[in-house]
């Protein structure tokens, strides 16, 4: 693992995606309001750190990769603290994509101790934007053909479309996709195809409501009968994660987190990292430890977060 990371260093990585920037508001409650049966909080501390997308690629600046980041940045202030936050770990933004039509997706979570009392998100609905790929497609093309990894990044927000999977699934010399099926996109034939176990469920044409045993063999069948992946990895929280390749269930790895206190973002971080490993010439099992090991560190922090090398390299 340690040859592995030191390899993540050399990879030139794109990360295309629905990008959006985090506000955390925390404080203390000691009282209900006498307006409303509400909690009254009073804040002592407020941050913002990089969502979506953007959370994809600081996990793998963290790591030591050159990465560049593609998705819809507002010329308002959220998109400005966004880049900062970019910038700030050397992650490239093509001005090309900054309009001043376009808001900058936030989520603003309001907590008390580990709490979240409310979440407050500010964006227009995704059926309103798409890339303009008559204008933006070669780009596209000139930026996947000289990265090493292209990782799809899907939050539903409108940024992917079917054209702009099938740019980059051309282009690519390996393309991973963290998908959100209920946008119904073809996300055919990529390296590699990261969903959580309902986003499994629905990629299987199953309902998300299912309250049955995870049915692990069929849903794997059927995801590579409709999608035809190279390989699949199915996030499936304390059961661990599930491996599989050429249809068929290869491995579950147990999860690697001791204790969570914030699930929010450790798809950024599996995607990241198992697809830089795979890259990087690690095999399906070993990829998939270190990528299982970052995510378990990244629950036991509180927001969205990433994880560095070090913090690997001391676990191991």
């Amino acid at each position: 693992m340690k040859e592995l990371l030191n390899e993540i260093k050399r990879l030139r990585v794109l990360v295309v995606g629905d990008v959006m920037l985090d506000r955390y508001v925390s404080g203390e409650v000691h009282r209900i309001s006498p307006e409303a049966p509400v909690p009254v909080l009073t804040v002592g501390s407020e941050k913002v750190v990089a969502g979506g997308a953007a959370n994809v690629a600081l996990n793998a600046s963290s790591l030591g990769a050159d990465v560049e980041v593609c998705g819809w940045f507002g010329t308002d202030i959220q998109g400005t603290q966004l880049k900062e936050l970019l910038f700030a770990k050397n992650i490239r933004v093509d001005e090309s994509f900054c309009f001043p039509t376009f808001p900058t997706i936030s989520k603003t979570r309001v907590t008390s101790g580990n709490q979240q009392i409310c979440r407050v998100d500010r964006e227009d609905p995704p059926s309103n934007y798409k890339p303009n790929l008559s204008l933006l497609g070669d780009a596209f093309i000139e930026k996947a053909n000289r990265s090493d990894v292209v990782i799809i990044s899907d939050y539903g927000k409108g940024f992917i479309s079917n054209e702009l999977l099938s740019l980059l699934r051309m282009h690519s010399s390996f393309l991973a996709v963290d998908p959100k099926p209920s946008r119904l996109l073809d996300y055919c034939k990529p390296d590699l195809l990261t969903p959580n176990r309902l986003e499994a469920l629905e990629l299987a044409g199953r309902s998300r409501m299912m309250k049955d045993k995870f049915p692990k063999v069929q849903i794997t069948k059927e995801i590579f009968d409709r999608f035809c992946p190279q390989k699949l990895a199915i996030t499936l929280g304390s059961e661990g994660m599930l491996l599989a390749e050429g249809g068929k269930v290869q491995n579950t790895i147990p999860t690697a987190a001791r204790e969570v206190f914030d699930v929010s973002g450790a798809g950024d971080t599996v995607i990241a990292v198992l697809a830089m490993a795979l890259v990087a010439g690690g095999d399906f099992k070993e990829s998939a430890k270190l990528a299982n090991l970052a995510a378990g560190i990244v629950v036991a922090k509180v927001g969205t977060a990433t994880v560095t090398t070090e913090e690997i390299m001391s676990v191991l």
